[in-house]
């Protein structure tokens, strides 16, 4: 039988996060952190189990809202911040992030892009195309229109993150509660999180869930406009054109292709924009050749190279493809990262505690990102992120 502290099965906590994902798992650390006695994770499976251990790990300053631009860069700092405050670290890699354009409207939006991410004091600069080749030496000569090119931009491993978060929380103090399964709030006087193991009352709740948030706030009576998407990722065999002084991260942003450099190989990722939301984590053959294909033109040498692994995940996506990080209620506040726990979540995760506490935050101005930014069919107000991967811009129809 699985055990959970005896703790947990009644008492008082000062806070009560919901899902031990990146999200989750950093908020519950920054609560902690931030002096609450009592803080509970409540996860229904393992921490880390979801799509936190399987992501591709791009953190990229590059975003395409200030919203963006500003969680990636508190993020690489915490990133870069671990190993001297936790004594491990996510294993965050600067590698440089290229984002290529191939027709005169993306160098019209990237230059527009770079003007509000310099303001943000973003060292993104211009490449004229022979400079793309130049930075880029396995790309096919002559295929850009140049390209925006931040040499801050790098990746994490996604299982050491996990492995960091889990450390943190242990360290903290932070109570885990694996195997226990979220049933919903109650409330009055406070608020109380019913769960598989019990009720706790909670001064605090934070609800986070990944591609399952929308299924955590329905528990909760909350209506949270967020789904979930197939995600392919790949990885090819070794070849020595490869290594990473030849191969930048590089973004194919009208393919919604992204590629990196992994154990002398290249990773490469990919969502079908034209596939339904759903769970489905089988890999999908017909799309992952066409992907092959648009990679092999414009990094030949891939072209004859078998794959070492394969592997699908569903993640998280919102309407507008920016995260949602605010209030639900009298002492519960959600938490998601719109498809970008790596590139964002310690971010998302800092500032949904702060929230939580506070009801602002030094990491970013959360006003916008509430709930309330959605009407009743989840259509957003805000305009979507022109910089991510093509996510659908509808969720599932809630019955």
């Amino acid at each position: 039988m699985d055990r959970v502290p005896m703790s947990f099965a009644g008492g008082v906590a000062d806070a009560v996060v919901v899902g031990g994902g990146t999200v989750g798992a950093w908020c519950a650390y920054f609560l902690r952190r931030a002096g609450l006695a009592r803080v509970v994770l409540v996860e229904k499976g393992l921490l880390g189990q979801g799509a936190s251990s399987r992501a591709a790990g791009v953190v990229r300053l590059q975003g395409g809202t200030p919203e963006a631009v500003r969680l990636g860069q508190w993020s690489r700092r915490f990133y870069l911040s671990q190993r001297d405050e936790l004594g491990t670290d996510s294993g965050f890699t600067e590698l440089g992030y290229l984002l290529p354009c191939f027709t005169p409207g993306d160098v019209t939006a990237a230059h527009e892009r770079m003007a509000m991410q310099s303001a943000l004091g973003v060292p993104v600069r211009w490449l004229d195309p022979g400079e793309v080749d130049a930075v880029n030496p396995t790309l096919a000569p002559g295929q850009t229109l140049g390209g925006t090119f931040c040499a801050q931009d790098g990746y994490i491993t996604p299982p050491r993150n996990v492995a960091a978060y889990t450390v943190a929380l242990n360290r903290s103090g932070v109570e885990v509660a694996e195997h226990v399964a979220f049933r919903g709030l109650t409330r009055g006087p406070g608020v109380g999180v019913q769960t598989s193991q019990g009720r706790i009352e909670a001064g605090l709740v934070v609800l986070t869930g990944g591609p399952k948030i929308a299924a955590v706030g329905a528990l909760a009576g909350i209506a949270i406009p967020a789904g979930g998407a197939r995600h392919q990722v790949a990885v090819t065999e070794r070849h020595p054109d490869l290594a990473p002084s030849r191969v930048p991260m590089v973004f194919d942003l009208a393919a919604g292709l992204y590629w990196r450099p992994e154990e002398g190989g290249l990773l490469f990722g990919m969502s079908n924009p034209d596939e339904p939301p759903g769970e489905n984590r089988e890999v999908d053959e017909g799309y992952l050749a066409k992907m092959r294909a648009r990679l092999a033109q414009l990094v030949p040498v891939t072209a004859g190279l078998g794959l070492r692994r394969i592997w699908a995940a569903t993640i998280d996506y919102t309407p507008d493809h920016l995260p949602i990080i605010g209030p639900a209620g009298d002492g519960v506040t959600v938490a998601c990262a719109g498809g970008a726990g790596m590139m964002w979540g310690p971010g998302v995760a800092k500032a949904a505690a702060d929230v939580a506490l506070t009801g602002s935050s030094d990491v970013l101005d959360t006003s916008p990102l509430g709930l309330d930014r959605f009407d009743e069919a989840g259509h957003s107000r805000l305009a979507t992120d022109p910089i991510a991967l093509p996510f659908p811009e509808k969720i599932p129809s809630r019955t």
